[in-house]
Protein backbone atom coordinates (compact mmCIF):
# COMPACT_ATOMS: atom_id res chain seq x y z
CA UNK A 1 0.00 0.00 0.00
CA UNK A 2 1.44 3.42 -0.97
CA UNK A 3 1.87 6.22 1.55
CA UNK A 4 -0.90 8.20 -0.19
CA UNK A 5 -3.30 5.24 -0.02
CA UNK A 6 -2.46 4.70 3.65
CA UNK A 7 -3.14 8.33 4.50
CA UNK A 8 -6.50 8.27 2.68
CA UNK A 9 -7.51 5.03 4.42
CA UNK A 10 -6.61 6.42 7.85
CA UNK A 11 -8.55 9.62 7.14
CA UNK A 12 -11.64 7.69 6.07
CA UNK A 13 -11.56 5.44 9.11
CA UNK A 14 -11.11 8.41 11.41
CA UNK A 15 -14.28 9.91 9.95
CA UNK A 16 -16.22 6.69 10.19
CA UNK A 17 -16.44 6.55 6.38
CA UNK A 18 -15.20 3.68 4.28
CA UNK A 19 -15.92 1.69 1.16
CA UNK A 20 -18.54 -1.05 1.21
CA UNK A 21 -17.64 -4.56 2.19
CA UNK A 22 -16.85 -4.22 5.90
CA UNK A 23 -18.68 -6.23 8.56
CA UNK A 24 -19.02 -3.34 10.99
CA UNK A 25 -22.35 -1.83 12.01
CA UNK A 26 -22.71 1.13 9.63
CA UNK A 27 -25.27 2.88 7.46
CA UNK A 28 -24.51 1.67 3.93
CA UNK A 29 -25.10 4.11 1.10
CA UNK A 30 -24.96 3.37 -2.61
CA UNK A 31 -24.30 6.75 -4.22
CA UNK A 32 -24.69 7.82 -7.84
CA UNK A 33 -23.68 11.28 -6.68
CA UNK A 34 -19.91 11.64 -6.85
CA UNK A 35 -17.57 11.70 -3.89
CA UNK A 36 -16.58 15.27 -4.81
CA UNK A 37 -20.14 16.40 -4.25
CA UNK A 38 -21.63 14.19 -1.55
CA UNK A 39 -18.50 13.22 0.40
CA UNK A 40 -18.28 16.38 2.53
CA UNK A 41 -21.95 16.01 3.51
CA UNK A 42 -21.39 12.41 4.58
CA UNK A 43 -18.46 13.51 6.70
CA UNK A 44 -20.54 16.21 8.36
CA UNK A 45 -23.42 13.80 9.02
CA UNK A 46 -21.00 11.36 10.62
CA UNK A 47 -19.49 14.04 12.83
CA UNK A 48 -22.86 15.42 13.92
CA UNK A 49 -24.55 12.07 14.63
CA UNK A 50 -21.77 9.59 15.30
CA UNK A 51 -23.38 7.22 12.78
CA UNK A 52 -20.73 5.29 10.85
CA UNK A 53 -21.09 5.22 7.07
CA UNK A 54 -20.04 2.75 4.39
CA UNK A 55 -20.39 4.14 0.87
CA UNK A 56 -20.19 2.67 -2.62
CA UNK A 57 -19.85 5.24 -5.42
CA UNK A 58 -20.76 4.52 -9.02
CA UNK A 59 -22.96 5.33 -11.98
CA UNK A 60 -26.60 5.66 -10.89
CA UNK A 61 -27.97 3.25 -13.49
CA UNK A 62 -25.28 0.66 -12.81
CA UNK A 63 -25.88 0.86 -9.06
CA UNK A 64 -29.62 0.43 -9.62
CA UNK A 65 -28.97 -2.71 -11.65
CA UNK A 66 -26.65 -3.97 -8.91
CA UNK A 67 -29.31 -3.36 -6.26
CA UNK A 68 -31.85 -5.24 -8.36
CA UNK A 69 -29.42 -8.15 -8.73
CA UNK A 70 -28.61 -8.18 -5.01
CA UNK A 71 -32.27 -8.00 -4.04
CA UNK A 72 -32.86 -8.84 -0.38
CA UNK A 73 -29.16 -9.68 0.00
CA UNK A 74 -28.02 -6.11 -0.59
CA UNK A 75 -26.03 -4.44 2.19
CA UNK A 76 -27.39 -1.05 1.07
CA UNK A 77 -29.67 0.98 3.32
CA UNK A 78 -29.86 4.20 1.25
CA UNK A 79 -29.69 4.89 -2.49
CA UNK A 80 -28.64 8.32 -3.77
CA UNK A 81 -29.20 8.75 -7.49
CA UNK A 82 -28.16 11.38 -10.01
CA UNK A 83 -31.01 10.22 -12.23
CA UNK A 84 -34.67 9.82 -11.23
CA UNK A 85 -34.94 7.14 -13.89
CA UNK A 86 -32.67 4.77 -11.95
CA UNK A 87 -34.70 5.36 -8.80
CA UNK A 88 -37.97 4.83 -10.67
CA UNK A 89 -36.64 1.50 -11.92
CA UNK A 90 -36.02 0.35 -8.34
CA UNK A 91 -39.40 1.65 -7.16
CA UNK A 92 -41.10 -0.27 -9.94
CA UNK A 93 -39.27 -3.41 -8.88
CA UNK A 94 -40.48 -3.02 -5.30
CA UNK A 95 -37.01 -2.50 -3.80
CA UNK A 96 -37.66 0.84 -2.09
CA UNK A 97 -39.26 1.35 1.31
CA UNK A 98 -41.99 3.77 2.32
CA UNK A 99 -40.64 7.11 3.56
CA UNK A 100 -42.19 8.73 6.60
CA UNK A 101 -44.44 11.76 6.22
CA UNK A 102 -41.92 13.98 8.00
CA UNK A 103 -39.46 13.45 5.11
CA UNK A 104 -42.02 13.64 2.31
CA UNK A 105 -43.58 16.84 3.62
CA UNK A 106 -40.26 18.67 3.31
CA UNK A 107 -40.33 18.32 -0.48
CA UNK A 108 -42.73 19.85 -2.99
CA UNK A 109 -45.12 17.22 -4.35
CA UNK A 110 -43.64 17.72 -7.84
CA UNK A 111 -40.29 16.42 -6.65
CA UNK A 112 -41.25 13.34 -4.67
CA UNK A 113 -42.67 9.96 -5.57
CA UNK A 114 -46.45 9.73 -5.43
CA UNK A 115 -46.20 6.48 -3.48
CA UNK A 116 -43.68 7.95 -1.04
CA UNK A 117 -40.70 5.88 -2.17
CA UNK A 118 -38.21 8.68 -2.88
CA UNK A 119 -37.65 12.43 -2.56
CA UNK A 120 -35.64 14.92 -4.58
CA UNK A 121 -32.65 16.40 -2.76
CA UNK A 122 -31.39 18.78 -5.45
CA UNK A 123 -32.36 19.62 -9.01
CA UNK A 124 -31.29 21.05 -12.34
CA UNK A 125 -33.54 22.64 -14.94
CA UNK A 126 -33.44 21.98 -18.65
CA UNK A 127 -32.99 25.11 -20.77
CA UNK A 128 -31.99 26.16 -24.27
CA UNK A 129 -28.63 27.95 -24.24
CA UNK A 130 -28.23 30.27 -27.23
CA UNK A 131 -25.67 32.68 -28.70
CA UNK A 132 -27.15 36.18 -28.37
CA UNK A 133 -24.95 37.46 -31.23
CA UNK A 134 -26.45 34.96 -33.65
CA UNK A 135 -30.09 34.78 -32.54
CA UNK A 136 -32.44 36.88 -30.42
CA UNK A 137 -34.52 35.37 -27.65
CA UNK A 138 -37.67 36.56 -29.42
CA UNK A 139 -36.86 34.11 -32.23
CA UNK A 140 -36.84 31.12 -29.86
CA UNK A 141 -39.93 28.96 -29.30
CA UNK A 142 -41.90 28.82 -26.07
CA UNK A 143 -41.81 25.02 -26.21
CA UNK A 144 -39.01 22.56 -26.83
CA UNK A 145 -41.44 20.82 -29.18
CA UNK A 146 -41.06 23.84 -31.48
CA UNK A 147 -37.35 23.24 -32.10
CA UNK A 148 -38.06 21.54 -35.43
CA UNK A 149 -38.64 22.69 -38.99
CA UNK A 150 -36.43 24.50 -41.46
CA UNK A 151 -35.77 27.45 -39.14
CA UNK A 152 -33.78 25.26 -36.77
CA UNK A 153 -32.17 22.84 -39.23
CA UNK A 154 -28.54 22.26 -38.28
CA UNK A 155 -28.68 24.93 -35.58
CA UNK A 156 -29.53 22.96 -32.44
CA UNK A 157 -27.01 21.02 -30.36
CA UNK A 158 -27.89 17.98 -28.26
CA UNK A 159 -25.99 15.40 -26.18
CA UNK A 160 -27.87 12.14 -26.89
CA UNK A 161 -25.70 9.96 -24.65
CA UNK A 162 -25.91 12.33 -21.68
CA UNK A 163 -27.98 11.16 -18.71
CA UNK A 164 -29.86 14.44 -18.37
CA UNK A 165 -30.92 14.37 -22.03
CA UNK A 166 -32.13 10.80 -21.59
CA UNK A 167 -34.07 11.78 -18.44
CA UNK A 168 -35.65 14.60 -20.46
CA UNK A 169 -36.73 12.21 -23.23
CA UNK A 170 -38.11 9.79 -20.63
CA UNK A 171 -40.16 12.63 -19.13
CA UNK A 172 -41.41 13.58 -22.59
CA UNK A 173 -42.60 9.99 -23.14
CA UNK A 174 -44.56 10.17 -19.89
CA UNK A 175 -45.98 13.66 -20.38
CA UNK A 176 -46.49 13.83 -24.14
CA UNK A 177 -46.86 10.15 -24.97
CA UNK A 178 -44.77 7.66 -26.94
CA UNK A 179 -46.08 8.71 -30.35
CA UNK A 180 -45.50 12.44 -29.85
CA UNK A 181 -42.02 11.80 -28.47
CA UNK A 182 -41.08 9.56 -31.39
CA UNK A 183 -42.40 12.16 -33.83
CA UNK A 184 -40.31 14.89 -32.18
CA UNK A 185 -37.16 12.77 -32.11
CA UNK A 186 -37.52 11.85 -35.79
CA UNK A 187 -38.05 15.52 -36.69
CA UNK A 188 -34.94 16.45 -34.71
CA UNK A 189 -32.90 13.78 -36.51
CA UNK A 190 -34.23 15.01 -39.88
CA UNK A 191 -33.01 18.49 -38.95
CA UNK A 192 -29.46 17.14 -38.53
CA UNK A 193 -28.69 18.48 -35.02
CA UNK A 194 -25.11 19.03 -33.89
CA UNK A 195 -24.23 16.31 -31.38
CA UNK A 196 -21.78 16.66 -28.49
CA UNK A 197 -20.59 14.47 -25.64
CA UNK A 198 -22.10 16.49 -22.80
CA UNK A 199 -23.71 19.74 -21.65
CA UNK A 200 -20.37 21.43 -21.06
CA UNK A 201 -19.26 20.87 -24.65
CA UNK A 202 -22.55 22.30 -25.93
CA UNK A 203 -22.22 25.51 -23.93
CA UNK A 204 -18.64 25.92 -25.13
CA UNK A 205 -19.71 25.45 -28.76
CA UNK A 206 -22.58 27.93 -28.41
CA UNK A 207 -20.34 30.47 -26.69
CA UNK A 208 -17.81 30.46 -29.52
CA UNK A 209 -20.50 30.56 -32.21
CA UNK A 210 -19.97 27.05 -33.54
CA UNK A 211 -23.69 26.39 -33.17
CA UNK A 212 -26.57 28.79 -32.46
CA UNK A 213 -28.22 26.96 -29.56
CA UNK A 214 -28.34 23.73 -27.57
CA UNK A 215 -30.33 21.81 -24.97
CA UNK A 216 -28.52 21.70 -21.60
CA UNK A 217 -28.94 21.99 -17.83
CA UNK A 218 -29.26 25.54 -16.55
CA UNK A 219 -26.13 25.86 -14.40
CA UNK A 220 -23.51 25.17 -17.07
CA UNK A 221 -23.92 28.56 -18.66
CA UNK A 222 -23.83 30.29 -15.26
CA UNK A 223 -20.25 29.08 -14.87
CA UNK A 224 -19.32 30.38 -18.30
CA UNK A 225 -20.80 33.76 -17.46
CA UNK A 226 -18.90 33.88 -14.17
CA UNK A 227 -15.60 32.99 -15.84
CA UNK A 228 -16.12 35.27 -18.84
CA UNK A 229 -18.75 37.99 -18.32
CA UNK A 230 -18.50 38.89 -22.00
CA UNK A 231 -19.68 35.53 -23.27
CA UNK A 232 -22.63 35.83 -25.66
CA UNK A 233 -24.26 32.62 -24.39
CA UNK A 234 -27.59 33.06 -22.63
CA UNK A 235 -30.17 30.71 -21.11
CA UNK A 236 -33.66 30.61 -22.62
CA UNK A 237 -36.23 28.99 -20.34
CA UNK A 238 -39.23 27.43 -22.02
CA UNK A 239 -42.75 28.24 -20.82
CA UNK A 240 -43.94 27.01 -17.44
CA UNK A 241 -45.26 23.49 -17.69
CA UNK A 242 -43.37 22.73 -20.89
CA UNK A 243 -41.35 19.52 -20.84
CA UNK A 244 -38.40 21.55 -22.09
CA UNK A 245 -38.36 23.39 -18.74
CA UNK A 246 -38.23 20.11 -16.86
CA UNK A 247 -36.57 20.18 -13.43
CA UNK A 248 -34.67 16.90 -13.02
CA UNK A 249 -34.22 15.91 -9.37
CA UNK A 250 -31.37 13.96 -7.86
CA UNK A 251 -33.07 11.57 -5.45
CA UNK A 252 -32.71 9.84 -2.11
CA UNK A 253 -34.50 6.67 -1.07
CA UNK A 254 -34.37 3.97 1.58
CA UNK A 255 -34.08 0.31 0.62
CA UNK A 256 -37.11 -1.74 1.63
CA UNK A 257 -35.13 -4.48 3.35
CA UNK A 258 -32.98 -2.29 5.57
CA UNK A 259 -32.78 -2.88 9.30
CA UNK A 260 -31.53 0.68 9.76
CA UNK A 261 -34.70 2.59 8.91
CA UNK A 262 -34.20 5.02 11.79
CA UNK A 263 -30.63 5.92 10.78
CA UNK A 264 -31.54 6.09 7.09
CA UNK A 265 -34.50 8.36 7.80
CA UNK A 266 -32.31 10.59 9.94
CA UNK A 267 -29.89 10.85 7.02
CA UNK A 268 -32.65 11.91 4.61
CA UNK A 269 -33.82 14.55 7.08
CA UNK A 270 -30.21 15.78 7.19
CA UNK A 271 -30.02 16.06 3.38
CA UNK A 272 -33.14 18.24 3.40
CA UNK A 273 -31.97 20.71 6.05
CA UNK A 274 -31.48 24.33 5.01
CA UNK A 275 -27.72 24.02 5.49
CA UNK A 276 -27.45 20.95 3.27
CA UNK A 277 -29.63 22.55 0.62
CA UNK A 278 -27.41 25.64 0.55
CA UNK A 279 -24.45 23.33 0.12
CA UNK A 280 -26.08 21.59 -2.86
CA UNK A 281 -27.03 24.85 -4.58
CA UNK A 282 -23.47 26.18 -4.40
CA UNK A 283 -21.52 22.97 -4.98
CA UNK A 284 -23.39 21.80 -8.09
CA UNK A 285 -21.67 24.55 -10.05
CA UNK A 286 -18.29 24.09 -8.36
CA UNK A 287 -18.21 20.38 -9.14
CA UNK A 288 -18.96 21.05 -12.80
CA UNK A 289 -16.10 23.57 -12.89
CA UNK A 290 -13.68 20.98 -11.45
CA UNK A 291 -14.91 18.29 -13.83
CA UNK A 292 -14.56 20.51 -16.88
CA UNK A 293 -10.98 21.33 -15.90
CA UNK A 294 -10.05 17.66 -16.19
CA UNK A 295 -8.90 17.43 -12.56
CA UNK A 296 -11.45 14.78 -11.62
CA UNK A 297 -14.43 12.80 -12.82
CA UNK A 298 -17.95 13.65 -11.65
Amino acid sequence: MSRKTTVVAIALLALGLTGCGSDRDALTIYSGRTQNLIGPLLERFNKETGIAIDVKYGDSAELALLLDEEGDRTPADVFLSQSPGATGFLAGKGHLGQLEAGVLDKVDARFRNGDGRWVGISGRQRVLVYNSELVTEAELPDSVLGLIGDRFAGKVAIAPANGSFQDFVTAMRQLEGEEATQTWLKAMVANKPRTYANNNAIVEAVSRGEVEMGLVNHYYNYRFQQESPGTPSRNHTFADGDVGALVIPATASVLGGTDKTEEATRFLHFLLTEESQRYFSGLERTVELIRSSGLSGA
